[in-house]
């Protein structure tokens, strides 16, 4: 097992594979108690988890693009209290799109999946969170407007952008709140979405990222993070 993790208690959202299996997977190797997520009623990876938990590891159905579902869920967690919610969610365009040929549907499709409704999870599920708890939500070193200086993925940079910006506000309306809040970047890493040719491997991000959130309990306020717990620049 690695080192035990500063969250005991964790709200994961969107785990059913990939980062987000990969994190559930981590937490559960410190030993955390993990809260899944997953979108439709089939078996996903996150299930094979499951034998090997000793119980650690529930799973929850909801579609984060459904409101619906997202207060749905929140009922069915009650008076329940968690240490950490991390929110991971993301889908991707074809990376040579600009605005001159996206379709409106597709930059609608990004905006929805990658901005709005993962903020909407955080305003439906923040009264979840310890009030010394860490709220963390999954972004992009892409997100950066400041580092953007080549160009490609415009649609999806807008889109992760666009999280940072509505967490930034966020912070805003709460600045009196004592949690830690974190927009974090996990590198460019090899999976469905990332593809074959990535930079990282899950097993050379994921186990950093859990590290990098699990140092910033305790302080309060909002940073965006890389997976090594560098800040990103705006």
């Amino acid at each position: 097992m690695n080192a035990i993790s500063q969250h005991t208690t964790v709200l994961l959202i969107g785990a059913s594979r990939g980062l987000g299996r990969a994190i559930a997977a981590e937490y559960l190797d410190r030993g955390s108690h993990v809260v899944g997520t997953v979108r439709g009623p089939g078996r996903t990876a996150l299930h094979d988890l499951q034998p090997t938990a000793g119980g650690r590891l529930e799973i929850e159905h909801v579609d984060i693009n459904a409101p619906e579902q997202i207060r749905a869920l929140r009922e069915r967690l009650g008076a329940r209290r968690f240490e950490l919610l991390f929110v991971n969610a993301g889908v991707a365009n074809r990376p040579e799109e600009t605005p001159a040929d996206v379709t409106t549907d597709e930059f609608t499709r990004l905006m929805l999946t990658n901005a709005l409704s993962p903020m909407r999870v955080i305003e439906t599920l923040a009264e979840l969170v310890a009030p010394d708890g860490t709220m963390a939500i999954m972004s992009s070193g892409l997100g950066s407007i400041a580092n953007n200086e080549r160009g490609g993925f415009e649609i999806y940079r807008a889109s992760k952008s666009a999280l940072n910006q509505l967490m930034r506000s966020y912070a805003a309306r709460h600045r009196d709140d004592p949690r830690t809040l974190l927009v974090t970047a996990p590198g460019w890493v090899k999976t469905d979405m990332g593809g074959p040719n990535a930079r990282l491997t899950i097993e050379e991000s994921i186990p950093h990222l859990v590290t990098a959130v699990d140092a910033q309990r305790g302080r309060r306020g909002l940073r965006y993070l890389d997976y090594l717990g560098r800040t990103v620049p705006w």
